[in-house]
């Protein structure tokens, strides 16, 4: 079975016990590489008068994280964690969800590694029922300082060892990242199996994307890949551990992105 089944009855429950005009705002987390983007696509596809907002969707422009690179730490160089996201832009979009408004959904292109022209920023229907919030670390919450002091991997060994760029990342959750993931009205989590589960799919995903380029891509061999993917390996597991006492639904998936029904 599919992670969506059970998500969709989540979301037509609490749609059907709504009581106001606001959007329910779904946040769904899961780790690079386990279909959320897809799933959040279906989702959308299933409710009338929703929207998809991607976490990847609100990164701060190339300018701006060049800045945070040089002034805070080099690991910023590369997106995707706390810190490296507009914060109020994804705020004040949600709000005008809220107000019932056409919202632009902001766009970013990866193929440049900047944020799309608001020209091609699609809009959301009017009077919005539905937002679905996805990214690989919505509704995440801090660690304790403690538990930033070890470092997780060799990424974080080598090119971290005094622990600036963890402890910044853990700040920014703490900080204001609340005042986004505090507008998700329930909050959904998909679990893999393990964590070079995460890995395998995300090779996965490159490879898929070197055929569809003819293999002119430009895509990350394995070495490469695996340092990608640690910038994400201490926040990806800390969510696994804390959040599923919280979430409003946790599914565990098998090793093909289905539902592990030997659970």
């Amino acid at each position: 079975m599919s992670p969506e089944e059970p998500i969709a009855a989540l979301i037509a429950d609490r749609l059907a016990r709504r009581r106001h005009a606001k959007p329910l705002v779904l946040g769904l987390c899961a780790a690079q590489g386990s279909g959320k983007s897809t799933i959040a696509a279906r989702l959308s596809g299933r409710f009338p008068r929703s929207a998809v907002l991607s976490l990847d969707d609100i990164y701060l422009t190339q300018s701006e994280r060049r800045r945070l690179a040089r002034e805070v730490h080099p690991l910023f160089e590369t997106r995707g964690v706390p810190g490296t996201h507009d914060v109020g832009l994804g705020v004040e979009t949600i709000a005008a969800l809220s107000a019932g408004e056409p919202a632009l959904l902001p766009r970013f292109d990866k193929a440049v590694d900047d944020r799309a022209p608001m020209a091609v920023w699609p809009r959301a229907p009017r009077d919005s029922e539905l937002l679905i919030f996805e990214g690989w670390c919505v509704g995440a919450a801090p660690q304790d300082v403690e538990a930033l002091a070890a470092p997780v991997n060799l990424l974080e060994a080598n090119e971290d060892p005094d622990g600036v760029w963890r402890c910044y990342v853990n700040a920014a959750l703490g900080g204001a990242y609340r005042a986004l993931f505090e507008k998700i009205d329930a909050l959904t989590l998909m679990i893999p199996p393990n964590w070079p589960t995460v890995l395998r799919w995300r090779t996965e995903q490159e490879e898929a994307l070197q055929h569809k380029a003819g293999g002119l891509g430009g895509a990350m061999d394995g070495p490469r890949l695996a340092r990608f993917v640690s910038h994400y390996e201490r926040l990806t597991r800390h969510i696994w551990s804390e959040m599923p006492a919280r979430a409003d639904l946790s599914v565990r998936l098998d090793a093909s992105r289905s539902l592990d029904v030997s659970l």
